[in-house]
């Protein structure tokens, strides 16, 4: 019995994937549990201790000395000439300071009758211990990305296979049009692991602004380095994210790094979110140079600064205001959380001419009108062919009086 019980707790160390010694002290905690339940008294203090290599189980309890003939529960308390048998130097204690002797009991039949008493608070602190074991391992990888297989998907909500563990991807986590199907492979972004009263809850994104981080991480080996940065990420999920970055070594070009060979880095980190478009962009101290370059790719003209207000105002060709406001308003979205500033886009084409409109009609000459240049060459032709004398084709001459046609 002892050697299957044994057997009981190195299976289920195995396929809990639970230490071997944390099995160990909760079946010894539960075990004393059961102890205390039928043989003694709920307040007592008792241990169980499980021989490893045999598997007896032994129990001690505590008790408080008292004066010989003042014990009122046997269960809690012993007198000091009883305890002195088992401590020489046990002596009474005081009410805020018992002195406890600690012996072994042998109870009757602890072995069948514990077994069944125990047997569900086993099984609870397993559950329990399991639940720490997957609470602290995960903790320490929030902020991080990890691979998983979607393990299911009820309504909105996509349940995801961590390994040891089951990560939960809600709607407002999930890429806007992404669909997922069971078995399908994610990269997913830890966003924070709870303790609930179910087990721990892990909270998985792909939305999430840092993962895109996190991916660039994996693909660029400067970051760890040192070599490059990124300053910061403005991202809207699924359609576009603003990336800045900058060198901190000589003759490093921060935005070539992330981009990489032929764009297989940034291609690589685009995959991984869907296609999403990803714009790189090299960070600037200089709050006008980061501001015109957070706003590629369109070319921006001037920047105008109000500090107090944290607005600026970015004057573009008139060509390109489309492309610097973007789809709906994308673009300049994107760099305004980028920079952190409140960013007005104005075409410099209509603010010249609203500005110099009189100067300009005085200055510029009005346009001269489209020549028809084919009319005028067949005009000069006729004219030529009407002032030169009529000549004989054959000889050149011109016609004598005789040699006239005649009417």
């Amino acid at each position: 019995m002892q050697t299957n019980f044994l057997a009981a707790i190195n299976l289920i160390a195995e396929e809990k994937n639970l230490p071997r010694d944390i099995i160990i002290e909760t079946v010894e905690a539960a075990l004393a549990a059961a102890y205390k339940k039928d043989y003694s008294d709920k307040d007592q203090e008792a241990r169980a201790v499980l021989d490893q290599t045999t598997g007896d189980v032994r129990i001690f309890e505590s008790k408080a000395v008292v004066p010989d003939g003042d014990v009122e529960n046997e269960f809690l308390q012993i007198g000091l000439t009883d305890a002195k048998k088992i401590d020489k130097n046990a002596h009474v204690g005081t009410e805020e300071e018992p002195y406890l002797v600690e012996m072994e009991a042998h109870p009757e039949d602890f072995g069948r009758v514990a077994a069944q008493t125990a047997k569900q608070v086993i099984i609870q602190r397993l559950r329990e211990a399991e639940r720490e074991i997957v609470f602290t391992e995960y903790k320490d990888k929030e902020g991080l990305v990890l691979n998983s297989n979607v393990q299911r998907v009820e309504g909105n909500v996509a349940y995801v296979d961590l390994g040891k563990a089951t990560g939960v991807l809600f709607a407002s986590e999930q890429i806007p049009g992404e669909r997922y199907y069971t078995g399908q492979r994610l990269k997913v972004y830890v966003v924070r692991v709870e303790q609930t009263a179910r087990g721990p809850q892990i909270v998985l994104s792909r939305a999430h602004a840092n993962m895109v981080k996190h991916l660039f991480e994996l693909e660029v080996p400067e970051i760890e380095a040192g070599t490059v940065e990124i300053m910061n990420i403005a991202r809207e999920a699924g359609i576009r994210s603003k990336v800045a970055v900058q060198s901190h070594a000589a003759g490093v070009d921060a935005v070539g790094t992330f981009v990489g060979g032929r764009g297989s880095r940034v291609q690589a980190v685009m995959s991984d979110l869907g296609e999403e478009k990803i714009d790189i962009i090299p960070y600037s101290e200089d709050p006008e140079t980061y501001i015109a370059n957070a706003l590629s790719p369109t070319k921006v003209v001037s920047v105008s600064l109000n500090e107090d207000d944290k607005k600026a105002v970015v004057r573009v060709p008139e060509d390109q205001l489309s492309l610097a406001i973007g789809k709906q308003g994308q673009n300049v979205r994107l760099a305004a959380k980028l920079t952190g500033w409140n960013i007005d886009i104005v075409s410099a084409d209509e603010s010249r001419i609203e500005a110099t409109a009189d100067a300009a009609e005085e200055v510029a000459p009005a346009p001269a009108p489209k020549r028809d240049l084919e009319g005028d060459l067949i005009a000069a032709i006729n004219a030529q062919a009407e002032e030169a004398p009529q000549t004989d084709a054959l000889s050149g001459q011109e016609p004598t009086d005789d040699e006239q046609p005649k009417g």
